[in-house]
């Protein structure tokens, strides 16, 4: 496919679902919170009567449901903050996890009345505020920042490295990857809102799978640009081996670095896009894509800082900071991955009394605290290694 068969397919998709048929929201936060509260309530009385299995299944229901489907999740994301959404999850996933333990009535009453208070909440705050225009274009502007910033750090990144190691010829490679990424994020997006009907359960497997896959390339290719954080040093024997590292297996590990990070983020910011299109009030489309259209050119100059910026850096720290990088989001992915598959019911809830700080994908659940502790190890393990390697090699060369 050529570069301009794949701009085509790609504004030909943008525009598809920008002009997809879109609803005014007449409903209040309050009246999704209502929603909410009546499938609870039916969770609450089926459980009373002996079946935990319908009831544990009603709370998903009013998860995936009016809370999800209805857009609050989004829209607590968006207005509130990622932390308040956080708790909410950990909140649902404890009723779930009482109920599975047979817990007392009412114990799980109680859990259910917290989880609607912190609801009611949430839902007079933001049905209390009124949205300004610039308030819709700051929030459609923050969206597409906020999402594509990791991934243009990630691909800025990888391309000054392959430049200052004389690779040039393979920054095509790369940016092939996050032009497919972005086809494929938009494809996805269109295949869960109008082809299949996929449940938000499912689309939480698929976004934990991806992030859990991101985990290990990203972790991987973190520790092999550690490999070369001497390369000053050792100049002569290291410009022969970073040129032979950079194999085709090498270059795929890249490709799918940047795939994964625009991919991972890329689907859920066009559905972000959606559910603001189908709840925008009269006037303020034109705002969403206006502050849609300045992010994109937000993005286009971080990337242009970083791609130029970093090719000025020596190459020790610069190898230092990108490993750190993609070490940091790794661990943020783990944490984030297990969350989801927590969320789509697939890996178990243990919760253990730490407090959630989203920025670094901790959760208050043993399963997610175990893989980012693992990743740590893995980090000093690593590190280790390398200090040894480094100092059996230039023992070697002492003695030659």
């Amino acid at each position: 496919m050529t570069k301009r068969a794949v701009v085509v397919v790609v504004f030909s998709l943008i525009c598809f679902l920008l002009a997809s048929p879109v609803f005014a929201a007449q409903r209040t936060w309050n009246d999704v919170v209502n929603d909410v509260g009546k499938e609870l309530n039916k969770a609450l009385d089926t459980y009373k009567k002996g079946d935990s299995a319908a009831a544990k299944e009603q709370v998903n229901e009013a998860y995936f449901g009016p809370y999800e489907g209805g857009q609050m999740e989004k829209a607590v994301r968006l207005n509130v903050s990622a932390q308040a959404n956080a708790q909410v999850e950990v909140k649902f996933r404890e009723i779930k996890k009482a109920i599975a333990n047979r817990a007392d009535p009412g114990e799980v009453e109680s859990k259910v009345n917290d989880l609607m208070k912190q609801l009611r909440q949430l839902a007079n705050e933001m049905d209390g505020t009124t949205t300004s225009s610039f308030g819709v274009f700051l929030s459609s502007l923050l969206i597409i920042v906020r999402e594509g910033f990791e991934a243009i750090l990630i691909l800025g990144a990888i391309i000054a490295y392959l430049v200052k190691s004389g690779n040039q010829e393979k920054v095509k490679v790369i940016y092939q990857g996050g032009l497919f990424a972005i086809i494929a994020s938009l494809v996805t997006a269109v295949a869960i809102k109008f082809l299949f009907n996929v449940s938000g359960a499912s689309q939480e497997i698929l976004e934990g799978v991806t992030m859990l896959i991101a985990v290990v390339v990203l972790f991987s290719v973190s520790f092999w640009l550690v490999s070369k954080v001497e390369a000053k040093r050792w100049q002569k024997y290291i410009e022969g081996k970073v040129k032979q590292s950079l194999g085709k297996g090498s270059t795929l590990a890249l490709w799918f670095t940047v795939f994964l990070a625009v991919y991972r983020e890329g689907a859920e910011t066009v559905l972000f896009y959606m559910a603001m299109f189908s709840g925008a009030e009269q006037g303020h489309t034109s705002m969403i894509i206006t502050g849609l259209l300045v992010g994109i050119i937000a993005l286009v100059g971080i990337f242009l800082v970083v791609r130029f910026g970093s090719v000025k850096i020596p190459i020790k720290p610069f190898f230092i900071g990108t490993s750190s990088l993609m070490y940091y989001l790794a661990f943020v992915f783990a944490g984030q991955g297990i969350n989801e598959l927590q969320a789509g019911g697939v890996v178990s809830v243990t919760p253990i009394n730490i407090p959630t700080v989203s920025i670094f994908g901790i959760y208050p659940t043993i399963e997610s605290a175990s893989l980012q502790a693992l990743l740590i190890l893995a980090a000093i393990s690593g590190v280790l290694y390398q200090r040894f390697a480094r100092n059996k090699t230039g023992n070697m060369t002492a003695n030659l």
